[in-house]
């Protein structure tokens, strides 16, 4: 998982000052105190990451390290993760990754890289966070936008997915019948697919049998 980035998070630029941050951690602490919100979750949860950015960044030794982590992650291409885990930012992810996979070609596709990035953003820290918020239709929305990026994916690496699928619902009926039909039409075209490579097994040596006889 990517580094989370504090400076956006306080909507700062990361030269800002001890000053800046501490003002701008009051001013937004403030905007989304979950007592000026009415308790809405998306702003406690805004105000749950805005208190670590200031923290960690208000304190020299954390501060030290996560700009060292900071720096590594951009060293080697890897972007801090800006966006806060809501039901509806892994939502936007997933419809994301819909998008992108139905436009790749299936027979060249990095089915690996796929089945990683899909398990990474069903980390058991994202679906933790996004059950609390309990809005089981963007929980659905979720769960057949990842089925759709599934569809490619070899008999072998769906089971782990769907386990973590099985996880997020959290007993949601909808979900719930939304991945068990994926996964009966998955173990039933995996079943297909193994009986037909055995019988184009078979066909073949009685076809080598009858070759070897005929040229006898």
């Amino acid at each position: 998982m990517h580094l989370k980035d504090y400076y956006q998070i306080l909507e700062l630029p990361a030269s800002a000052s001890p000053a800046e941050i501490k003002k701008a951690y009051r001013r937004l602490a403030l905007q989304y105190h979950p007592d000026k919100n009415n308790n809405d979750k998306y702003a406690a949860k805004q105000f749950v990451e805005i208190k670590e950015a200031y923290e960690v960044l208000t304190n020299p030794a954390k501060k030290e390290y996560y700009l060292q982590q900071r720096w590594y992650e951009q060293s080697v291409g890897k972007r801090t993760k800006q966006q806060i885990i809501t039901p509806v930012t892994i939502l936007q992810q997933a419809l994301e990754l819909d998008k992108y996979v139905s436009l790749l070609d299936v027979f060249r596709m990095d089915k690996q890289g796929l089945r990683d990035y899909i398990l990474g953003l069903l980390s058991a820290e994202t679906i933790t966070q996004i059950k609390d918020f309990n809005e089981p239709a963007t929980l659905t929305e979720i769960n057949a936008a990842i089925l759709r990026s599934v569809k490619p994916l070899p008999y072998a690496f769906i089971p782990d997915i769907l386990n973590k699928l099985y996880e997020l619902t959290d007993g949601n009926p909808t979900a719930l019948l939304q991945i068990q039909e994926f996964e009966k039409k998955s173990n039933n075209r995996h079943k297909r697919e193994k009986y037909s490579l055995l019988f184009i097994l078979i066909a073949t040596f009685f076809l080598c049998i009858l070759i070897w006889l005929a040229g006898r």
